[in-house]
C-alpha cells in the first residue's frame, strides 16, 4: 500500500493537470458564448448537455463511480454557463412593444440575462441589429390562430438578416382591470386587434365595446395611467403584474390553442447540428409567372428527399398580381443534397434566398 504522502504527490500532479485543462476548456466556453452571441442562441442547450454527459459517462467502466462522474461533469457545465452568461451580459436583444408584451416575454425567456430594448414597430427592430445598436432581435413570424406575420416575412424577404432560432411562446389572454374593479363595471376593452379577434366570444358574451392598440402591453400601460375604471385590457398575466394591474377573468381565449411563433433574428446564420432530426431551413424565392413554374420549383425539393413544413405566399408590392414564396423545410442546409437542390433551384427560380436555419429543441 502507498503512503499518504505519495497519494497526495499523485493527486497534486492530477490537480495540476486538471487545473491547465479547465483553463483551456473555460476558454473555449469563451468562444461558445461569442458564437452564440453573435447567432443570438441560448446560453442552456439541455439536449446537447445531455448528450455529452451520456457520451463520457459511457465510457466509465467503474460503475460505482459512475453516478459521481455524472455530478463532475453537471458541476463543470453549470459552471461553463455561469461564465457564459457573465460573458454575454451586455447583450441587447430588441423588440416591438414595450416591457410586458408577448415579444419581451419570449425575449426574457430566451435571453434571460440579455437587456431587453424596447422598439416602436417590427421594422425598427430589425434594423436595429442591421444598424449594430442591437446584437439580435426577436419578432413573431406566425400564430397559429391568426396565420403568419406578413410585415415579418417581407422584411425576411427583403433583408439581410438571418433566422437563427425559433420559440413557440403558449398565448393565454386575461383580462385585467384598475384593481378593486367589477365585471360589471367594464363597458370596454382594449388591446391589439389580433388579441381582440381571439377573445371576440367573451366580448360578445359580455357586451363589450373594443379598441385597438398597438399590442398589449401599451395597451396596459395606458389604463394603469388611467382614472377610468370603465376600461379592461386583455394581455398575459405578467402585464398584469408589471404595471399594478388585476386579472378578473383568466383564459378568455375562444381557443386554448393559441401559440406565437418568435423568430430570432441576426447578421449570421447558424451552423446546423447534422442531425437526424431537429434541423429545419427556410428558403424563400419568387418564380416567373407563368404555368407550371411553381409546381418545377416544389418538384426539385421533393426530388432530394426535404420535407416540406409550411409553403406561404406573399404579394410583391412593387409588382401587381407577383408573389414571393417561403419554404420551411426539414433538413440539413449545409448538406450535399441541399447544396445540389439549392443550384437546381437557381435554373427555375428568378429570386432565390436562404433566410435562416434553426434547430428545434424542448424547452419551457
Amino acid at each position: 500500500m502507498k503512503e499518504l504522502k505519495d497519494i497526495r504527490i499523485e493527486i497534486n500532479k492530477i490537480d495540476s493537470q486538471m487545473r491547465d485543462l479547465f483553463s483551456q476548456r473555460m476558454e473555449l466556453s469563451k468562444q461558445v458564448a461569442e458564437y452564440k452571441k453573435s447567432l443570438g442562441l441560448q446560453i442552456l442547450d439541455s439536449e446537447r448537455e445531455q448528450q455529452v454527459i451520456n457520451n463520457n459517462a459511457n465510457a466509465i467502466t467503474n460503475d460505482e463511480i459512475k453516478p459521481f462522474y455524472v455530478d463532475f461533469l453537471k458541476s463543470v457545465m453549470k459552471v461553463s454557463r455561469d461564465y457564459q452568461r457573465v460573458l454575454n451580459i451586455g447583450m441587447k436583444v430588441a423588440y416591438s412593444g414595450v416591457p410586458g408584451a408577448y415579444a419581451y416575454i419570449a425575449g426574457k425567456r430566451l435571453f434571460p440575462d440579455a437587456e431587453l430594448i424596447s422598439v416602436p414597430n417590427f421594422a425598427a427592430a430589425y434594423e436595429s441589429v442591421v444598424n449594430g445598436e442591437s446584437d439580435v432581435c426577436v419578432l413573431p413570424i406566425e400564430n397559429s390562430y391568426a396565420g403568419d406575420v406578413g410585415l415579418v416575412n417581407d422584411l425576411m424577404f427583403k433583408g439581410n438578416l438571418f433566422l437563427t432560432d425559433v420559440y413557440d411562446l403558449e398565448i393565454l389572454h386575461n383580462l385585467l382591470v384598475k384593481p378593486g374593479t367589477k365585471l360589471e363595471n367594464i363597458k370596454k376593452v382594449i388591446s391589439h386587434q389580433q388579441a381582440l379577434s381571439q377573445c371576440h366570444s367573451f366580448i360578445e358574451k359580455n357586451n363589450l365595446l373594443v379598441q385597438d392598440y398597438p399590442n398589449t402591453a401599451m395597451a396596459a400601460k395606458f389604463l394603469s395611467e388611467s382614472d377610468d375604471a370603465t376600461i379592461g385590457v386583455i394581455a398575459s398575466a405578467e402585464v398584469a403584474e408589471l404595471y399594478g394591474l388585476e386579472i378578473i377573468k383568466e383564459n378568455i381565449n375562444d381557443s386554448r390553442l393559441n401559440t406565437t411563433r418568435f423568430g430570432v433574428f441576426s447578421k449570421a446564420m447558424s451552423t446546423p447540428r447534422q442531425s437526424k432530426s431537429g434541423d429545419h431551413f427556410i428558403l424563400m424565392f419568387t418564380v416567373a409567372n407563368q404555368a407550371g413554374s411553381l409546381a418545377t420549383t416544389l418538384n426539385i425539393i421533393g426530388s432530394h428527399g426535404f420535407n416540406m413544413r409550411t409553403l406561404r405566399s406573399r404579394p410583391l408590392k412593387e409588382l401587381l398580381w407577383s408573389y414571393y414564396f417561403l419554404a420551411e423545410l426539414d433538413g440539413d442546409i449545409s448538406s450535399r443534397d441541399a447544396k445540389e437542390m439549392l443550384q437546381e433551384l437557381e435554373t427555375v427560380c428568378d429570386n432565390l434566398k436562404v433566410a435562416g436555419a434553426y434547430y428545434s429543441q424542448a424547452r419551457k
